[in-house]
């Protein structure tokens, strides 16, 4: 699942280490190696993770192609 994890970690803001938001989230530090990486989680980090970051988990984690996914293919009839 794609997310901006990795760049709130990084930014000025929160200047985290892997390890510093594993401790803080109570996570491992492969947890957050995996998150970063794409890999999934739950529903319940995702949240965990929002909170800390104080944003909407929607404005983190996002699907590739949603759109595509759920728009219905235009037909080309003239």
């Amino acid at each position: 699942m794609r997310n901006i994890v990795k760049y709130l970690r990084r930014s000025e803001k929160f200047d985290l280490t892997q390890e510093e938001l594993a401790n803080a989230l109570g996570v491992s530090r492969q947890t957050i190696v995996s998150i970063e990486n794409g890999g999934n989680t739950t529903a319940e980090l995702m949240l965990r993770i929002s909170n800390f970051f104080d944003k909407d988990p929607r404005e983190i984690f996002f699907i590739d192609n949603v759109e595509h996914s759920l728009q219905k293919p235009k037909s080309n009839s003239a």
